[in-house]
């Protein structure tokens, strides 16, 4: 825990000893090259744009956006059209508020057949450094709480110390935030400047930056992630576990779970409602249940949310 000029070790459940800091990038690459070993075609560059439907009102694929449009909406020389990607299932996995899956969200109603709450959501800024040889830790993670928010104000810090010297820092702020004037970046910055941070990245270098979202709804927001033609795997459906701002480990479950209803579905016949029922009796379930009181007990504020999430742990 962080206050302005100090830092405390607490007693946390946190502890990831045996696991592995890795890349996603690198590991997403990785695992591209081994799909299209295997026979999967990759389209990289490309975002799917619409969603595409049946006769029947069943999700057929989706479509590529036009490219090579001028601001005036006229086609340039490179303008190339939209390609249409059709299959019997189309898996959604578009990470944390994917347009395409809220869109099929909201039409379906599957927060409300899954007896959902609406989704909540934070900003994660990071940045990656190269830091000096003798402050490097291959494998060490450091998450916070406190400073530089405010009582009031969810959120958290993270270090992960990365190969090559590199070290991988960031904020998390929850964007129901009630001071109209904070800055995320802002306080990200004054985060970089606490002594226990400011000495790790003293003599360092920036190498990449970037944020994104992520979902905070927890157990409570997950919706019924079938639809008819289809299924939503991974942050798409909120699977991030929030304490430990982990998902990638329950994407990459809900993907495979979501694989074997496929395959069924495609074979027998059979609905993706498997998915659904295979994933509640899941260790994703559990991990997420067990979890679900920890964002909740913060809305009474940082001491209030610290003793809740305690006790309840």
């Amino acid at each position: 825990m962080l206050t302005k000029n100090k830092a405390w070790t607490l007693p946390s459940p946190f502890d990831n000893k045996g696991n592995y800091v890795i890349s996603l990038s690198q590991l997403v690459r990785w695992m591209s090259v081994k799909a299209e070993e295997l026979g999967v075609e990759v389209y990289p560059g490309f975002a799917a744009s619409e969603i595409l439907y049946d006769e029947n009102q069943i999700v057929a694929g989706v479509a590529t956006n036009d490219v090579g449009i001028a601001k005036d909406g006229s086609k340039r020389e490179t303008f190339q059209p939209g390609v249409e990607l059709r299959g019997r299932i189309t898996l959604l996995a578009e990470g944390c508020r994917g347009s395409l899956s809220e869109n099929i969200i909201t039409n379906h109603k599957l927060r409300e057949s899954g007896q959902g709450q609406h989704q909540t959501y934070a900003l994660g800024i990071k940045e990656v450094w190269e830091i000096e040889e003798g402050k490097h830790k291959p494998g060490s993670v450091v998450h916070t709480v406190g400073w530089p928010l405010d009582m009031k104000t969810y959120g958290g810090s993270f270090l992960y110390h990365l190969d090559d010297r590199q070290l991988a820092i960031g904020l998390v702020v929850a964007l129901n935030y009630r001071n109209p004037f904070l800055s995320p970046y802002d306080e990200f910055q004054k985060f970089k400047q606490h002594p226990a941070i400011r000495t790790l990245l003293e003599g360092g270098t920036v190498l990449q930056y970037g944020a994104r979202t992520l979902n905070e709804g927890g157990f409570q927001s997950i919706p019924n992630p079938v639809f008819p033609g289809g299924a939503i795997i991974g942050c798409s459906a909120g699977f991030l576990n929030v304490p430990k701002i982990k998902g990638s480990h329950t994407a990459m479950k809900s993907g495979m779970l979501a694989a074997e209803a496929t395959f069924k579905a495609l074979v027998e016949g059979s609905s993706m409602d498997l998915y659904w029922e295979n994933l509640k009796k899941s260790w994703i379930w559990d991990e997420l249940y067990r979890a679900r009181n920890y964002r909740p007990a913060f809305e009474y504020g940082f001491i209030p949310g610290m003793a809740l999430s305690a006790v309840e742990r």
